[in-house]
């Protein structure tokens, strides 16, 4: 390029360009005369303005930040640099309002005593298909209710805890026969003696008006039940008939000789009297005759004496017992046929009325498993306690609780059951009644649980526990500050003697026994 070769050329001749000349020489005017030093400084300084101009603020700025780092000081080095300042007293305001002791819990809220139902089927030949009666959630079983249809049978509902597990008829014993028997009782159907253990004719007669108020015919007995009755009575009859025919034989029997019999008797006698005197006037053989004669005298002393009936008599005792034979054979085939209850159309539960959870079948499904999902109707808090916090709780104990909103609920303290291997204490609350769409929104939710276990009548004064120091003859008392506390010792302060209440949550009341002390005083809780 040409600069490069100008520059290789004066290189070559040993000139330097006429602008570096004018700066080593001072530069020169316009004649070429040479000027003073500071006209080619001058050039300088204007060619190079930026580069100067920002060279300067870089020597202005170091200077100040040196200014500066020696007048001003930040607090953390001022603090740092400076002696520690002289204590002064800790100390809080007395408190003026209630104070209560809380044992806190968290429980499980929702209707008392879940449960699945399953149902018996054994009775059932094939599927047992549910036909109707199927209760919507949320829905109330009570005593009598039809928890459900199965095969167009009825599942009654009766109060009660023993499961049903066997079918009961005439004849049958047991505690599940007295839990019927007051079952029906509590419903309003007479069973017969609640004392006995036995279903008895009046216990058919009760289950028929249990079918009857829940609008159901009765089981129908086993199949021929009905014409063993039939036959059953027919066989008393006959029986009866036989007994009628064997006691006629047996008096016909006991009356003895006919008078007919008697009188031919005599007269074979007297005939015979006629014959022998007869034959010995006539100087004949008479004594065929007297043989004869002998004879028809115990003939006719045979129809004096009573007549063996014992055949006759054998026979009415054996149609005796034969009717006592089809008696009992009429009684076992009419109890046969008298209503019994078989297990699968029955359903105890314990405190009802219960409310229907969830169900899980419906019309036409096949009942296998558990059916549906029932609860007690009371709504009821349940939670765990250690041993420390169950000391301090008893039934009927007063407890509030948070509703969604934030509002404090109230709830008593119903049951407190026995520890667990845990040391877990379950304590149930039976909550005041709550509104259905409240309820609706918190069922099975965990919620915050507070029980005042001491609480003061009314508002008091009260310091914490760190306040209080012990006086020479062992009273409490409190350090109420009445200068300013920033004084530390210097302070001026003056001793309070207390009298201690309730302590809860780290404060304890007081009152004064000796001094005075009010809402709002400094006392001293440290230095």
């Amino acid at each position: 390029m040409a600069f490069g070769r100008r520059r290789t050329e004066q290189q070559d001749t040993g000139e330097q360009p006429a602008a570096f000349d004018d700066v080593l020489a001072g530069g020169t005017d316009a004649d070429g005369d040479s000027d003073a030093p500071a006209g080619g400084w001058r050039r300088v300084l204007r060619g190079n303005r930026g580069l100067w101009i920002t060279a300067l603020v870089a020597v202005v700025a170091l200077a100040g930040g040196i200014v500066l780092g020696q007048v001003v000081v930040s607090p953390f080095d001022r603090a740092a640099g400076a002696g520690a300042p002289d204590p002064g007293l800790v100390t809080v305001p007395v408190q003026f309002g209630a104070l209560s002791n809380d044992v806190t819990l968290r429980g499980d809220i929702g209707y008392n005593d879940s449960s699945e139902l399953t149902f018996d089927t054994s009775s059932f030949e094939g599927a047992a298909i549910v036909t109707g009666q199927v209760p919507d959630e949320g829905a109330e079983v009570t005593q009598l209710s039809i928890a459900l249809e199965v095969t167009g049978r009825p599942v009654i509902v009766l109060p009660g805890e023993l499961p049903a597990y066997r079918t009961l008829r005439i004849g049958v014993s047991g505690p599940d026969v007295v839990q019927l028997k007051e079952a029906l009782a509590a419903v309003g159907i007479d069973s017969g003696d609640p004392a006995s253990n036995v279903f008895d004719q009046a216990t058919a007669n009760g289950v028929a008006e249990l079918y009857n108020q829940a609008g159901y015919p009765v089981p129908e007995p086993e199949e021929g039940t009905r014409e063993a009755v039939t036959a059953s009575e027919q066989g008393v009859r006959d029986a009866e008939q036989q007994v009628a025919d064997a006691e006629a034989a047996v008096a016909t029997a006991g009356q003895g000789a006919s008078a007919i019999e008697v009188r031919e008797a005599d007269n074979e006698i007297a005939s015979l009297w006629r014959q022998i005197s007869e034959s010995e006037r006539a100087g004949e053989d008479a004594s065929d005759l007297r043989d004869q004669l002998e004879v028809a005298k115990l003939r006719r002393q045979d129809l004096d004496q009573p007549k063996d009936v014992s055949a006759e008599q054998s026979m009415l005792d054996g149609a005796r017992e034969a009717v006592t034979s089809a008696q009992e054979a009429l009684v076992s085939a009419q109890e046969a046929a008298l209503p019994f209850l078989p297990a699968s159309e029955v359903l105890y539960l314990d405190e009802l009325p219960r409310r229907v959870d969830s169900v899980a079948v419906k019309r036409g499904d096949a009942l296998e498993g558990s059916a549906m999902t029932v609860s007690g109707a009371t709504i009821q808090l349940t939670a765990a306690a250690s041993s420390t916090d169950v000391e301090l709780l008893e039934e009927g104990t007063k407890a509030v609780f948070e509703l969604p909103d934030g509002t404090e609920h109230p709830a008593t303290v119903t049951q407190i059951a026995k520890s667990d291997e845990s040391g877990r204490t379950k304590v149930i609350f039976e909550p005041d009644p709550l509104e259905p769409d409240v309820m609706r929104e918190i069922q099975g939710e965990n919620v915050r649980i507070s029980i005042p276990v001491g609480a003061t009548d009314g508002d008091v004064l009260s310091v914490p526990y760190a306040a209080l120091t012990a006086g020479p003859g062992g009273e409490s008392r409190v350090e109420v500050v009445d200068g300013d506390p920033r004084d530390g010792e210097d302070a001026e302060t003056r001793l309070v003697v207390v009298e201690t209440g309730l302590a809860a949550e780290g404060y304890v009341e007081v009152t004064p026994a000796e001094g005075e002390l009010g809402e709002g005083d400094l006392v001293v809780v440290g230095s």
